[in-house]
């Protein structure tokens, strides 16, 4: 490879990670690049899989997925089309449901939710290196939790951490990454406390019998803001999102003040993302099927809630679980998960963050458990849990419409992707 591809590649990076921005009336967005990516560049897509029957469960739990994956899935990705030709897998028993990759792109971590590990019977999460010759995984260690049932993982912007939601345990935990990417034991574990919810949602659609988590504690989600100052997690149990100041140094998160903001009882938080702008925060509540708008204030950390809009279509009845909620990189649309509708509900975004449905696209599978953009944004991949497939949408970004490319990926119980940019060809 030449001192002038990687030069050329350097620049390309810089021009994603910074973008083209323009004003539309006072708002800051960021233009969709097709850069990311070149026709010389090879992506690869990885695909978390339920590789075992979840063990322990509670009577409550409605999601059993059979454990039809067979661990982290390898892809390679076609720029041009969007459809993704099998690679091979790396074997995993222990459900790694979730995945998150450094922004080197020479590491990925996987949260393993039915392993259980020591006399606390905990989860675990691996770390593993990106073989940038074909993509393939080689594990560097794995390490516990901090909790039973990990179900999420992120990381610090320094690249110096990473982030762990257990959802049956109700605990977040903080590991740090060594300096050749393995991870160390945890610089700290919380755990969440206080009145569990309604067992029926304040926002449920009409004839909804939606139950999920409104039966303890449940931590789904966690992840710092845009600047890495704060770090937001949700518990679904709770019907709260909780806020804390984050050491960078020790590695620990200190309450903030307030810790916490409520959501409606019952309704259940999910997930969450920032706007571009890092003024606005989504929340998608699980068991209400909502999507809430929440100003932040990124100096004192808080958030403050502005509109509650239905993730479904006008006139749905019945039940519905929510799932992932994902802002477009212009900022110009959201778009929110909806399971046994088994739809993605689009969203405009107006200039003051206010959200307005313009769609909704049946996903061609059955209960999408989470979506992502491709490296470049140009289209979008839905696990579809139940139906065993990933399905490749490709993105308009003028109407933030969806418009299925006829892909069909088969994997066994999807539950998220990511992608990585290996180099070039040689």
């Amino acid at each position: 490879m030449s001192n002038n591809s990687i030069s050329r590649r350097s620049f390309l990076a810089i021009l994603g990670l910074t973008a083209f921005v323009m004003q539309i009336d006072g708002l800051l967005l960021a233009e969709p690049q097709d850069v990311l990516a070149t026709k010389s560049e090879r992506i690869m897509a990885y695909v978390g899989t339920f590789s075992s029957p979840l063990g322990d469960v509670l009577p409550t739990q409605v999601d059993l997925p059979p454990g039809n994956g067979r661990g982290i899935h390898y892809f390679q990705v076609n720029h041009d089309s969007g459809k993704m030709t099998t690679a091979g897998f790396y074997e995993m028993g222990t459900s790694p449901s979730c995945l998150v990759v450094n922004a080197e792109h020479t590491r990925l971590y996987s949260s393993n939710e039915t392993d259980r590990v020591g006399e606390g019977r905990e989860g675990t999460v691996s770390a593993f290196s990106i073989d940038k010759a074909d993509g393939h995984l080689t594990l560097l260690n794995t390490v516990s939790s901090g909790g039973d049932g990990p179900t999420y993982v992120s990381l610090h912007p320094s690249g110096r951490f990473l982030f762990v939601a257990n959802y049956f345990g109700g605990s977040v935990a903080v590991l740090p990454i060594l300096a050749d990417g393995r991870l160390g034991k945890a610089t700290d574990i919380k755990n969440d406390a206080g009145e569990i919810g309604p067992t029926k949602a304040t926002h449920a659609p009409p004839g909804s019998f939606a139950f999920s988590g409104h039966d303890r504690t449940h931590a789904h989600m966690i992840q710092t803001d845009p600047a890495g100052k704060y770090v937001l997690h949700v518990d679904l149990g709770l019907d709260k999102i909780f806020v804390w100041k984050f050491d960078d140094q020790a590695g620990t998160l200190v309450p903030n003040d307030p810790p916490s903001i409520s959501l409606p009882p019952g309704d259940g938080p999910r997930h969450f993302h920032f706007h571009p702008n890092g003024r606005w925060l989504y929340s998608i509540q699980e068991e209400g099927s909502t999507v809430v708008l929440f100003d932040y204030d990124a100096q004192k950390g808080t958030l403050s809630p502005r509109q509650t809009i239905s993730s479904l279509p006008v006139g749905y009845a019945g039940s519905n679980f929510c799932s992932e909620i994902l802002v477009s990189s212009d900022g110009k649309f959201v778009y929110a998960g909806n399971r046994l509708h088994d739809s993605i509900g689009i969203f405009s975004v107006g200039i003051n963050g206010e959200l307005k449905q313009v769609g909704n696209e049946w996903t061609r599978g059955n209960y999408p458990r989470s979506f992502n953009f491709d490296l470049t944004g140009r289209f979008l991949y839905c696990c579809n849990q139940r139906a065993d497939n990933v399905t490749v949408f490709k993105v308009d970004h003028k109407s933030g419409g969806l418009e299925f490319t006829g892909y069909y990926t088969p994997v066994g119980n999807p539950s998220c992707i990511v992608f990585v940019n290996i180099g070039e060809h040689d």
